[in-house]
């Protein structure tokens, strides 16, 4: 019983449930920028090239043997965009934290006069 209940204290920490939001929203945002590639971006690029439809780019090796490198390049593509829009999130927030860092904390001196301030008021 020991084992269940350590186990259902690690599984109802804020930090996995966080975790397991994450890769749920994760695997949801891979397949919108799956399709954004697929059906948006590499048609009108194709179109540009000639006409190739690059999810059907492939090399026969030896009867049902072959190389697909156009769904190599979709999914190149899909992981460019992801971790692009990952860079700009995290860019983002460290900005933001610079932010709060930078701001200068008030000087013990300045608060002990404010409360003296507000001492003398009362």
């Amino acid at each position: 019983m020991k084992l269940v209940q350590e186990f259902k204290t690690f599984a109802m920490k804020g930090n996995v449930v966080d975790m397991a939001v994450g890769i749920i929203i994760g695997a949801a945002f891979g397949k919108i920028v799956t399709s954004l590639v697929s059906d948006v971006i590499m048609p009108p690029i194709g179109l540009l090239l000639g006409g190739i439809d690059f999810s059907n780019l492939s090399i026969s090796l030896a009867g049902n043997v072959t190389i697909r490198y156009g769904l190599f390049i979709n999914t190149v593509i899909d992981f460019i965009i992801i971790a692009f829009a990952i860079f700009m999130m995290i860019k983002g927030m460290n900005s933001l934290k610079k932010k709060e860092e930078s701001k200068p904390a008030p000087k013990e001196e300045i608060l002990l006069l404010t409360q003296i301030r507000d001492l003398l008021k009362k």
